[in-house]
């Protein structure tokens, strides 16, 4: 299995080993990887090369360490597409999985001039403010603040952020959301996202922003959320131009 006259790194051959046995189910999520020490012992390497294929396979998302417990097959991670524009709601249920949110804040504020710029509007004028902590199977999943035109989406309620905030503007409303602009770039968890997502601070997240419309270009809702780097990935079809 590990081939110390390969041209092949030591180290990567050892991660190899592990991509492969995750992939085809011999190792599952929450399953603990044996310690540097039994791996030195077992394959007669040194633990340092076992410490840079683990430290890979970490940083990867494959694995996960917890202080004082060990290292374990981290979760797989949730898949979502760059071309549809959905709910974390949407997203999770399409997945077989069961969202919930944790309000953290809900109340009608006036616009600042970054709100304001975001949704087209004037400094001070009326919008919603929504801080949610969105999970999956109980799980969070990422820190989200919304802000939305207040005119457009009245009469929205505590009850109503707790479930779909999109269900109430298209069924509720009967407002067409057609499309939105969204960034994403890589972010370092600060104190309260590490504390609220359940990871360690500083570890590598995605911080993403959405401003989404409805059908004439009014935009509705502009959006910053914190997403779990270990538990989230983007994928997106690409196709040559010509």
């Amino acid at each position: 299995m590990i081939d110390k006259e390969s041209p092949i790194p030591i180290y990567y051959q050892l991660e190899e080993h592990f991509r492969t046995l995750i992939e085809e189910g011999k190792l599952q999520p929450g399953d603990m990887i044996p310690s540097e020490r039994e791996l030195s012992e077992a394959f007669h390497i040194s633990r340092m090369t076992i410490r840079q294929a683990i430290t890979n396979l970490a940083n990867e998302g494959l694995i996960t360490r917890v202080k004082g417990k060990g290292t374990f097959v981290a979760e797989k991670k949730i898949e979502q597409s760059l071309g549809q524009l959905t709910g974390f709601s949407e997203d999770m249920r399409l997945r077989g999985m069961e969202p919930s949110t944790e309000i953290l804040d809900f109340k009608e504020i006036e616009a600042t001039t970054t709100e304001s710029r975001e949704l087209q509007l004037n400094p001070g004028d009326a919008i919603y403010h929504i801080s949610r902590l969105r999970l999956a199977d109980g799980q969070p999943m990422a820190l989200e603040q919304s802000y939305l035109r207040k005119n457009e989406v009245h009469g929205l309620t505590e009850s109503i952020v707790r479930s779909s905030i999109y269900d109430y503007i298209e069924n509720d409303l009967g407002l067409s959301l057609t499309h939105a602009r969204q960034t994403i770039e890589p972010s370092l968890a600060s104190d309260l996202e590490s504390r609220m997502l359940k990871v360690e601070p500083h570890t590598p997240v995605l911080l993403i922003k959405r401003n989404s419309y409805l059908s004439d270009g009014t935009p509705l809702e502009y959006v910053k959320s914190v997403y779990r780097g270990d538990r989230y990935k983007f994928v997106t079809e690409m196709k040559r131009g010509h």
